[in-house]
């Protein structure tokens, strides 16, 4: 089970530290990262990281904003969002898979958590 917390609604500027926890499994064997779905959009994957940590993927829209890390001994992974723009907003899950990369196929999904960035 995927575990997402850390949303919120936040002026346009800010910043939000997303949060997923698994349990149930061992995270460090997969592939992890982050997808966001909009109202009225489709969802899209927002970043991922390889199960050791040493390939990273962000979206051309949160480039130079977004930061995935992880963090293997606590079984959980991490999004921050700095200077955070109105479209950002979203439902944001976490999602986990043992293919060696996570837009490949997600075998996990968390629930989402709502980012809301106010203008």
């Amino acid at each position: 089970q995927l575990q997402a917390s850390g949303g919120g609604l936040v002026q346009a500027g800010g910043s939000l530290r997303l949060s997923c926890a698994a349990s149930g499994f061992r995270l460090g064997a997969y592939a992890v990262g982050w997808f966001r779905q909009a109202p009225g959009k489709e969802r899209e994957a927002v970043s991922c990281i390889t199960s050791s940590g040493g390939s990273t993927y962000l979206a051309d829209s949160v480039k130079g904003r977004y930061t995935i890390s992880r963090d293997n001994a606590k079984n959980t992974i991490y999004l921050q969002m700095n200077n955070l723009k109105p479209e950002d907003t979203g439902l944001y899950y976490c999602a986990a898979t043992l293919l060696a990369h996570l837009r490949a196929r997600v075998d996990n999904w968390g629930q989402g958590t709502q980012v809301t960035v106010s203008s």
